[in-house]
This record gives structure tokens, C-alpha cells and sequence, in this order.
């Protein structure tokens, strides 16, 4: 288990975004050297995690809830069979690719040691948007991406620290539950009904996700 890459991205203009002043960082590539991560600040306030990294909407992205993004290589391979196109790592705008890890299927609150010293906690997977369709120029892109399911997870930074590409990643917790990140996307778009699992994985779920598990329970019951 370990870092193939760690992508940054730097603001481009493009004409798919809600960005008011049309920008995005989407288009992540692989670092070549080390690189500090920490933790941004808030949300709206705070961006990504990764020094030279750029996240422009922080209205939706970014902040200490979604410091870090992360993708399995493994996913990316099969993405790239069923497109019939080549998918670089940072294809899909994550910070960090992987290999060896089943990243959609950690649980909410896991902890992974990366390298020597940074420390994260996954909290959600990545919900699908247009500027992330219109990066990828596939039709019904956002549909495709809903349906698969296997989103890629977000993390918290508990301690930071410096990585690079071939770093080991380590699970060095995993909590007592069973809410997996895919499971956490699918109760959030597609089957609401799975809400009310999602409580059990308590304040290491991303805030919005448990205001709407709350919001579920306590109008339909758990």
C-alpha cells in the first residue's frame, strides 16, 4: 500500500465551471518533489490541504473536512477499460493515487499514517459536479461516476506532514462500524434511505453528511 502520486493543480480558466471568475483547479498533476500537507482552515475560508495546491470554489471544496482527496490507481484502471481512454493519475482532480488500497471501501474515521509523519481521517467520498463533467468531457458523466459508487474518499489532517510519491500508507485505525465511504455516497445520492446507518460513524463523518443523516432520522425515524 503506498503513494504512486501526489497531483497538484494550479488555477486554469475553462468554460464549464460555476466558478464566478471561471476558474478551476481540477486539472491535478504529479509533484515531483516532496510536499507539506496540513490543515487549511475551514471551509469557505480554508482550500486544500497540500501546499501549492489550488482549490478555487471554496464554496464546495476544500476547508478541514476536505483537505486531502484521494483515488485508487486500481479505480482508475478500471475507469480507463471502460472509457477506452488513458487516465494519468490526477485524472479525476485527486491530491493523492494510490495502489494497494481499497480507498471507496475505508471506513468513515479510519486513519492512515503516509509516510513518516502525516496522519489523516477519512471523512466522505467525493460528490460528482459539473466542473468535474466537463474536465472529463464523457456525456452523463456525473450519472456514470453516481452510479459506480466508488467516489474516492476525502480526509481530515490530524498531524501534518511532508510526502511524496512512493511513501507507504499504513491503516493504523479503523473504528468500530461498518460505514464505509461508499456506502456514505450512495445514502447521500441515490439511496437516502440509508441515512440513518450513517450516524453510527459520529463526529468523523463530514459535517453536512451527519446534518442530513440527522435531518432523515428525525423526520422519517431510523
Amino acid at each position: 500500500m503506498k503513494l504512486l502520486s501526489v497531483n497538484l493543480g494550479r488555477a486554469k480558466t475553462v468554460p464549464y465551471t460555476d466558478h464566478p471568475e471561471g476558474i478551476t483547479g481540477i486539472d491535478k498533476r504529479p509533484a515531483d518533489g516532496p510536499v507539506r500537507v496540513a490543515v487549511p482552515g475551514p471551509k469557505v475560508v480554508g482550500a486544500s490541504g497540500l501546499a501549492g495546491d489550488t482549490v478555487c470554489d471554496t464554496r464546495h471544496h476544500g476547508g478541514e473536512d476536505q483537505a486531502v482527496y484521494a483515488v485508487a490507481r486500481e479505480d482508475l484502471d478500471d475507469w480507463e477499460r471502460e472509457l477506452g481512454r488513458a487516465l494519468p493519475s490526477g485524472s479525476f482532480g485527486e491530491n493523492l493515487t494510490t495502489t494497494g488500497l481499497d480507498v471507496s471501501g475505508t471506513l468513515i474515521g479510519e486513519r492512515w499514517r503516509v509516510g513518516p509523519d502525516l496522519l489523516l481521517e477519512v471523512t466522505s467520498g467525493r460528490i460528482p459536479c459539473r466542473t468535474f463533467q466537463g474536465h472529463m468531457g464523457e456525456q452523463r458523466w456525473v450519472k456514470r461516476f453516481t452510479e459506480k459508487a466508488a467516489p474516492g474518499a476525502y480526509f481530515r489532517v490530524v498531524e501534518p506532514g511532508e510526502i511524496r510519491a512512493g511513501d507507504p500508507v499504513r491503516i493504523v485505525h479503523r473504528p468500530d462500524h461498518e460505514v464505509t465511504v461508499a456506502l456514505q455516497f450512495r445514502a447521500v445520492t441515490t439511496q437516502r434511505e440509508l441515512l440513518p446507518q450513517l450516524l453510527a460513524a459520529g463526529g468523523a463523518l463530514h459535517p453536512e453528511a451527519l446534518a442530513q443523516a440527522r435531518k432523515y432520522v428525525a423526520r422519517y425515524g431510523g
